[in-house]
């Protein structure tokens, strides 16, 4: 045996399996957390090597998510009661809304450079945006209103502030992403080959971390094409209305300001770090989803509870906490984040993690029809099976 593994006092679990001191010693401290350690994961130590950073991790298994969501229901039926629409959406939809357009009036007479113009754009504008983001993301679940078309309309008017219209372009994108999480060419979450040779370094990073909003937006436009609907054109226009009427009452100034709002929210800003916590790979894991269940949640839908969202896309974003609560045997043995903001400092600095880092599938399907197309479920699959996702219901396209 080598005399550098044999060093005395030197913990080699720390090291994820490294042979040797030269190997190990260079490895960043463990960046996700177990709140109840297992006998496999005390939550400390590194459990797996780093992942090879030349190439994505191609698994061949399921996606977790529909497993445990079985399970969970098996262990827990009475996690049905808390499937539904939260009323409540709306009304902080209303809020956050008036709050920006107020905002924004205000600064009309202030340049956008100025320091009092770009601090509110980035510390109220930005957090103002991201909820609005994630407004979107719990609407398109439907989960604000009963009916397929009040969702979407209410979608549509949370957008305005953003300025920029999407929010109709984003759901089919989104639920494919639920329901083909990390299938290559279909989950348009996923970066693609393009963006890993570009971005694998920490100047990549830095860039990729700073205009992630865009690489979101535009990312999909390129990798799977969509099939517009009237939906479509109705966002755009509304949307074209509400920022002609903003410029031509008011000038310019305040849709820059909801413009560089959108930008800050989806930047180096503290709430934004979710987009990266979600779904990268850390600490050596093939785990392919994280929580994150601290304060910032608050202001984010509670997005953080990401693993639970995955498990039952149909529990609204008040009712998640509660889920976690009543299957923590299930929740509690997952590793975690404990900060968003640390997720975007550690994915710019660890050599760990980078574009590379995400599970991908090879498709199953092949021969898709484009996003958003209507497509007719395998009446095999119950709507609990599918997670709640009963997105062929929605006929109002």
């Amino acid at each position: 045996m080598s005399p550098t593994n044999t060093q005395e006092g030197v913990d080699f679990s720390l090291y994820g399996g490294a042979e040797s001191l030269a190997e190990g010693k260079n490895r960043p401290p463990r960046r996700t957390v177990v709140p109840t350690p297992t006998k496999q994961d005390d939550g400390r130590a590194h459990i797996a090597p780093p992942q090879d950073p030349s190439d994505f991790l191609w698994l061949m298994t399921e996606e977790p998510h529909r497993s445990r969501r079985m399970a969970i229901l098996k262990a827990h039926p009475e996690v049905t009661k808390l499937m539904g629409h939260e009323p409540v959406t709306k009304f902080v939809v209303f809020f956050v809304v008036a709050l920006q357009v107020a905002v924004a009036i205000s600064l009309r007479h202030v340049k956008p450079l100025s320091p009092v113009f770009l601090v509110c754009a980035y510390a109220i504008g930005g957090t103002a945006n991201h909820n609005l983001f994630l407004a979107i993301h719990e609407i398109t679940h439907n989960l604000a209103f009963r009916g397929v078309a009040a969702n979407k309309l209410l979608a549509i008017f949370a957008n305005l502030p953003i300025g920029i219209p999407y929010s109709t372009a984003f759901k089919p994108y989104h639920i494919e992403h639920h329901k083909f999480m990390g299938q290559d060419g279909i989950d348009t979450d996923l970066p693609t080959r393009l963006e890993l040779l570009c971005l694998n370094n920490v100047l990549g990073k830095v860039f990729f971390a700073t205009f992630q909003i865009l690489f979101y937006a535009l990312r999909p436009t390129f990798v799977r094409a969509q099939t517009l609907t009237r939906w479509h054109f109705f966002n755009i226009a509304a949307q074209l209305v509400f920022d002609y009427l903003l410029v031509s009452t008011f000038g310019p100034r305040p849709l820059i300001y909801l413009i560089a709002s959108s930008f800050f929210a989806g930047s180096l800003h503290p709430c934004a770090g979710h987009f990266i916590a979600e779904h990268y790979l850390w600490d050596g894991l093939s785990q392919e989803t994280y929580s994150y269940y601290g304060p910032l949640n608050i202001l984010a839908y509670n997005v953080g509870y990401h693993n639970e969202h995955h498990d039952f896309p149909s529990i609204a974003w008040t009712r998640l906490p509660a889920l976690r609560a009543l299957a923590p045997e299930f929740y509690d043995t997952i590793p975690s984040h404990p900060s968003w903001p640390m997720v975007i400092v550690n994915f710019i600095r660890d050599n760990e993690v980078g574009l590379f880092a995400r599970a991908k599938r090879v498709a199953k399907r092949q021969g898709m029809p484009p996003a958003g197309s209507r497509t007719v479920a395998s009446p095999s699959k119950s709507r609990l099976e599918e997670g709640g996702i009963d997105e062929q219901s929605d006929k109002s396209d």
